[in-house]
């Protein structure tokens, strides 16, 4: 009896197993920790990932008063962009002073508040900027690159002559970031490197500045509260908050799909010729990190982490660090192919999602991006068809 009690249950166990759907591969998916991670930093990325995909705040435990949304990662489904839904709107012209709308609710907007609270309104007059959630996959990387290697791609005079002058933005390092190796200052200032005008400076700014200004929870790295503007007592853990940074360093890059497709290859070809790769560089090659998976490794953003002026169909008239209104971080491409999947079906490209297609992005750059939208227009069908197969593939 018991072979046989045994045989049965092996065959349901079988059946069932073969019912349960395959898991999706690892290059269908923008989150996941990067590959050689010690056990004792698996467990870390794991706290990090609760921290911010589980954990939401309410009045009891530190929401707002005001605040954007209730926890981090609704902002960014699956880790990947944000969708039009979680906006986050910066508004105010900033000067040698400071952002002028400080005193109003500035520098972003908190439309949302607990009962018995009046949410925020853009103040009349006041220019702002309608900002997309970015992907979380690889920032780790882009945190290791030396500023050696950003500047060297700089060309802030346009020297060369190509039209293309992108340049760091320099923004003042917050007194609780350590500073990198190497770090380039101009003026007191350092490279920013997060943000759509690479208004941060590393994971740790980033992530204490969302939760102070999207979540309202006050942190011993950001002690005033957005709605008081009085400093008070932290809100959150430091050890959480340097949790969530970790998970956040250690989120796998993007996988390229179907690289060895010849029409894949032929599109990389495309890019190249008509000078999307000039600002979208391909590859960036990590420095010195104090976590041994993300040293020395070389890896495919297609960005350049530099400013370029966009023209003025790009330009919302607001301003962060030395940008001009114009002016945005180039956005990296890696993942692009997934970013549906993470923005209910379809497509919400640049900074503030206006564009539903690839091709309608890039039929939207001026500026410095001009000539290779101009370039991208005059391909012939079997071209553009493969451009647009390649950067899926990303």
């Amino acid at each position: 009896m018991r072979p046989s009690f045994l045989f049965v249950v092996a065959a349901l166990s079988l059946a069932c197993s073969r019912l349960e759907p395959a898991a999706p591969a690892d290059d269908a998916l923008l989150d996941g920790p990067v590959d050689g991670l010690s056990g004792e930093e698996r467990a870390r990325f794991l706290r990090g990932d609760v921290a911010f995909n589980d954990a939401v705040f309410h009045a009891g435990n530190g929401l707002g008063p005001l605040f954007v949304a209730t926890r981090c990662g609704s902002c960014h489904a699956g880790d990947g962009p944000g969708h039009p839904f979680s906006t986050l709107v910066r508004f105010g012209q900033a000067d040698a002073g400071g952002n002028l709308y400080l005193g109003q609710g500035g520098p972003q907007l908190q439309h949302r508040a607990l009962p018995g609270i009046v949410p925020e309104a853009v103040p009349a007059g006041a220019p702002s900027a309608r900002f997309l959630p970015p992907l979380n996959t690889g920032l780790g990387f882009i945190d290791a690159v030396p500023d050696a290697d950003i500047l060297a791609w700089a060309d802030p005079d346009d020297a060369d002559g190509d039209g293309i002058s992108g340049r760091p933005n320099r923004v003042p390092r917050k007194g609780y970031s350590p500073p990198r190796p190497g770090d380039s200052e101009a003026d007191g200032l350092v490279i920013g490197r997060y943000g759509r005008k690479a208004s941060a400076y590393d994971l740790l700014q980033q992530t204490a500045s969302a939760y102070n200004q999207d979540i309202g929870v006050v942190s011993v790295f950001e002690p005033v509260d957005p709605y008081t503007h009085e400093e008070q007592d932290p809100e959150i853990a430091t050890g959480t908050v340097h949790d969530v940074v970790f998970y956040l360093r250690t989120l796998k890059a993007p996988i390229q799909r179907n690289s060895d497709d010849p029409e894949v290859r032929e599109g990389a070809r495309v890019f190249e010729a008509v000078g999307c790769a000039k600002c979208h560089r391909p590859s960036f090659t990590t420095g010195d990190a104090p976590i041994a998976a993300l040293a020395h490794r070389t890896f495919s953003p297609y960005t350049d982490l530099l400013l370029h002026d966009m023209g003025p169909g790009l330009d919302d008239g607001y301003t962060e660090g030395i940008a001009t209104s114009a002016e945005w971080r180039t956005p990296a491409l890696w993942g692009l192919g997934l970013f549906p999947d993470s923005q209910g079906g379809q497509y919400f490209l640049l900074h503030d999602g206006r564009a539903h297609s690839i091709e309608a992005a890039i039929a939207l750059h001026g500026g410095e991006g001009r000539a290779a939208r101009d370039a991208f227009l005059a391909l012939s069908p079997a071209q553009h068809d493969r451009l647009l197969t390649f950067l899926r593939s990303l």
